[in-house]
């Protein structure tokens, strides 16, 4: 890699120490000229990195000009009188950059360098901020939306106290808006608000929060580019705004997939340097009927009948799902239906080739490549390709597709671990009829190391669509045993709703995508590949938090 030429380099003052302070167009390092002259000749790397700091120009968040009339700290103990003008009144600057934590978590750190001449900070300001004015991928005007009633209704707070002052450091402009209902931010979004002015559109709230936005800004593209969200045959056109996600609810999923945390000020700083990270949405369709967008989960058996259950205690706030999932768990309900799936080709890899989906994954790359290559690929209609569909029947607990790694504190890994963010593909798991014992194992494999698609029950396949039709909706030929058997069924079902001793099974769970119950349950579903982009990076590599240094040489 070519040697970066420098623009400035000098010998600047930071905390009383003397720091040999350099700047090229991709990094801003200081060095301690004491500790670097103790250890000239030396070949240890432990040593250059205790005296030695350095950060992406990339990642600075802004540099802020100051008159510095006491150089020395006020520590409340006497200090040295100055032996000279110049020393009485130095300037000074500070910059603003981006530290890394532990747990993939970001900090706003600063340093603040000193010369006594006023021309040189100035200089040194000046050039900063005209590195800073060629990231063109860094957003200016942001509309944001607060969702202050979600998790536990510290929204409001969360972006006053700890989002607003750094984009404010950053300079950049923001119009807020506080929702006032359920859908106030689609609906805004669609009906009212001029996407022209901004760079982008943050969420401050959870999973909900960030659907709604998502839905309004797609629908929005595709009604000013003609496309029709109903038909399936469409292919949708990508939204140019990103979305950036300030984690505030019960469920921050999404967020979590995407950085690594659930952290607001980590989420803000993502924001602030212009990251990119593009994302596959599901459309859901029933027959020629558009019903949902969906991005991490959709799942019907145990997961739907989890959230159908929990809308009931909405009352409880974030334990509802807890005990919602022990009394679905306890039920072990089990629902008939077919499955038709289009397997993904290529190189997108398999569900359990342990491939996890970081930052700059060379999976979505290449997706990303092969989507620019063959725009009309996607537009083949089901009928020339059916002979690539597999069909599937049988007894199922739970039936899920799950398009990104979904995962969360409670499952790090996820129910889909090797799922990628921009593939143009969903990882369908398929959890056939078996044992409580059985399906309390696979559950808990969520929460460990351990491979939860390594029993004979699990079957996961990688996609591009698929289909899903309960039992009773399976074929027009069964339309008359329906209508013959319908009041005896009616029948039948109310006692077996009341008195579960009988064992008979319920008929149909309800699809739980992202979040939200559907009203149908034939669905039809399908990949579209890098849709949206969100203000994210993606899971970085723990070597880029453990060796800080070794990143800014990259």
């Amino acid at each position: 890699m070519e040697k970066q030429s420098r623009l400035l380099c000098s010998e600047l003052c930071v905390q009383r120490r003397l720091y040999e302070v350099t700047l090229n167009c991709a990094i801003l390092a200081w060095k301690d000229i004491q500790i670097a002259k103790k250890h000239t000749g030396r070949a240890i790397y432990g040593a250059v990195k205790a005296g030695s700091h350095c950060v992406p120009v990339c990642e600075i968040i802004a540099v802020q000009e100051k008159e510095d009339e006491s150089p020395c700290k006020d520590t409340g103990k006497w200090q040295k009188v100055p032996q000279s003008p110049a020393d009485s009144c130095q300037r000074a600057f500070t910059v603003f950059y981006i530290e890394r934590m532990r747990q993939h978590c970001w900090r706003c750190s600063n340093v603040t360098f000193h010369s006594s001449e006023h021309s040189l900070c100035l200089l040194w300001v000046q050039t900063i901020r005209e590195q800073l004015a060629l990231l063109t991928n860094r957003p200016k005007s942001l509309l944001v939306y607060i969702n202050p009633y979600g998790g536990k209704q510290r929204g409001k707070q969360i972006y006053d106290h700890k989002v607003a002052p750094i984009f404010s450091r950053a300079s950049i402009s923001t119009d807020v808006i506080v929702t006032e209902r359920a859908n106030h931010a689609r609906d805004h979004l669609k009906t009212e608000a001029d996407l022209k002015k901004y760079d982008g559109v943050v969420c401050v709230g959870g999973d909900g929060m960030f659907s709604e936005i998502m839905h309004g800004l797609i629908a929005c593209t595709q009604q000013e580019a003609g496309v029709d969200e109903n038909s399936m045959e469409d292919t949708l056109v990508s939204c140019g705004l990103r979305i950036g996600i300030i984690p505030a609810g019960s469920t921050d999923c999404i967020c979590y997939a995407t950085v690594g945390s659930n952290d607001p000020v980590t989420s803000a700083l993502h924001i602030v340097v212009g990251d990119s990270q593009p994302m596959d949405v599901c459309s859901v369709h029933n027959e020629d009927r558009f019903l949902r967008y969906s991005v991490s989960l959709l799942g019907y058996g145990f997961y739907g009948d989890v959230l159908t259950d929990s809308e009931r205690k909405r009352w409880m706030g974030p334990a509802r799902y807890d005990i919602s999932g022990v009394k679905t768990f306890l039920s072990h309900q089990y629902y008939e239906g077919t499955v038709s799936f289009l397997p993904a080709e290529g190189n997108s890899g398999t569900p359990r080739d342990k491939m996890q989906c970081l930052s700059g994954c060379s999976v979505c790359r290449q997706s990303s490549s092969d989507k620019l290559v063959s725009k009309n690929e996607d537009s083949v209609s089901d009928a020339e390709c059916q002979d690539a569909w597999t069909v599937i029947r049988g007894k199922f607990l739970a039936i899920n597709a799950a398009s990104m790694s979904c995962a969360c504190p409670r499952s790090p890994k996820g129910l889909s671990p090797s799922a990628h963010l921009a593939d143009g593909t969903t990882d369908l798991i398929l959890v056939r009829k078996c044992s409580r014992i059985d399906f309390l194992r696979h559950l808990l494999r969520h929460t460990n190391k351990d491979d939860q698609f390594d029993h004979s029950f699990v079957e996961v396949y990688r996609v591009k669509q698929f289909r899903f039709t309960p039992r009773y909706q399976e074929c027009d030929s069964e339309v008359d045993l329906r209508e013959s058997e319908e009041t005896g069924k009616r029948f039948l079902s109310q006692i077996c709703r009341e008195h579960r001793a009988c064992g008979c099974m319920p008929s149909q769970s309800n699809w739980n995508c992202d979040g939200e119950i559907l009203p149908h349950t034939a669905i039809q579903v399908r990949v579209h590949c890098q849709l949206i982009k969100l203000f994210a990076r993606g899971i970085e590599e723990q070597s880029v938090f453990e060796d800080p240094y070794a990143h800014c040489a990259i």
